[in-house]
């Protein structure tokens, strides 16, 4: 079915065809009808599947057949997001979907100077895509207010929470008006999760595209059980393979991601690493030089990776495997995108081992094991994963120190013995 089936407007269709997309992904094609229709609704499908489009293209139909000629723009649309990346991100989507509405929209996230963003705001927009502490602390100045919004969407809804974001979404949602459309989207869809929706959305449809916390099928997927002082050794084995071009490498903390684009470095492989002590800067030159392929290796966190979409990225290397079982299919989702192929290869050690027990149970699947490797686990030993305390926050959220697990309502579930695989 292509997009021109979905009573799409010629402006969208034109736009769409430039940017060579003809057929929409499942996500798509069930959420831009929902969405037309006025519904509110919320969405589960898994990092990858288009979901920024399903939302993007109908919103700026609606505000495109809507708009008023000859008033001053006013915030119709309000995205909120939780990292500045993904936020850049979405404002790009809306640039390249819109090009031909005329509409007009602006992005503002911390970390810089908010001179830029309220002069843009001062001119007028119709879509805000904003990071929540930002938001908050504009319309604490008086640079903007949401009562004129028609269209409220939350995007990655889980990791709002697992950043600590509550708080302040539950006061964004005091600001906007109650009549309004609603639009949750998420890649997985815990309880928690589902609580919240009930909270902001009235009488939605719900679309569920994928099984909830799934991986994609076709991300073939490895784990190497390797002792942790050996891990970057292990890192830098694995890129001897030049098949291996570019690598998005995930790790616990930011020193972590410090110390192994470091050891990358002094081993000859291009790498810099990108987390939340790196300014805008620095991450988005980090995160061009990455996409152009002049940086071989990208060492990332899981908060400054929200939001990475480089296109054909085939693999993912998870240095430190994750606490928190859904994290990890976050993080392998930011390969094997829009159908073409990944592969994420998870280094586990003694300790992790818990960890991985937790992600397979998860995802319903065994992790093949890859063991044609120098370095094999040799200390079979660990002791018991200590869960850092929990710490509730906002734009200002830090991320966990060297060695820490990061913090989680679920650290609850790691207080046991790693168990034996198999």
């Amino acid at each position: 079915m292509p997009f021109s089936a979905l009573g799409l407007i010629v402006p969208l269709c034109k736009a769409l065809n430039q940017e060579g997309y003809t057929v929409p992904t499942p996500v798509q094609a069930e959420a831009i009808p929902v969405i037309l229709d006025g519904n509110d609704l919320l969405a589960c499908a898994q990092t990858g599947t288009g979901k920024t489009a399903a939302f993007a293209i109908p919103v700026l139909q609606l505000l495109y057949e809507s708009r008023m000629h000859g008033e001053k723009r006013k915030i119709r649309c309000l995205v909120i997001t939780p990292t500045r990346e993904l936020a850049i991100q979405i404002g790009e989507s809306f640039r390249a979907y819109g090009r031909h509405t005329a509409l007009s929209h602006t992005v503002i996230f911390g970390g810089v100077n908010q001179n830029p963003q309220t002069e843009r705001l001062v001119k007028g927009v119709d879509i805000l895509v904003a990071t929540p502490g930002r938001l908050l602390d504009l319309i604490g100045q008086g640079h903007l207010h949401l009562r004129d919004i028609e269209y409220f969407v939350l995007d990655e809804a889980d990791r709002m929470l697992d950043m600590g974001f509550i708080h302040d979404i539950r006061k964004i949602l005091s600001a906007l008006p109650k009549k309004k459309q609603s639009l949750f989207f998420s890649a997985t869809m815990p309880p928690e999760i589902i609580r919240l929706a009930a909270s902001i959305l009235h009488n939605p449809k719900e679309i569920v595209v994928t099984p909830i916390s799934s991986t994609a099928e076709i991300i073939n997927q490895h784990i190497l059980f390797v002792d942790r002082e050996n891990k970057n050794s292990l890192l830098a084995h694995l890129l001897q393979d030049r098949k291996i071009e570019s690598a998005l490498v995930f790790t616990r903390t930011k020193y972590g991601a410090d110390k192994v684009a470091r050891f990358l470095v002094r081993n000859n492989i291009t790498a810099e690493a990108i987390h939340g002590n790196k300014s805008q800067n620095a991450r988005q030159r980090a995160l061009g030089n990455f996409k152009t392929r002049e940086t071989r290796v990208l060492v990332a966190t899981d908060i400054a990776a929200r939001g990475i979409d480089v296109d054909d990225l085939e693999y993912v290397i998870n240095i430190d495997l994750p606490n928190i079982p859904e994290t990890y299919v976050h993080r392998i989702g930011r390969t094997g995108r829009a159908g073409n192929r990944g592969t994420a290869y998870s280094f586990c050690d003694a300790e992790e081992k818990a960890y991985l027990s937790d992600i397979e149970k998860l995802i319903a699947r065994q992790i093949q094991v890859f063991d044609n490797h120098p370095f094999p686990m040799l200390n079979l030993s660990a002791q018991q994963p200590k869960p850092a305390p929990s710490k509730k926050g906002n734009a200002g959220h830090q991320e966990p120190g060297p060695q820490q697990p990061s913090p989680s309502k679920r650290s609850d579930l790691f207080r046991r013995s790693p168990k034996k695989r198999g």
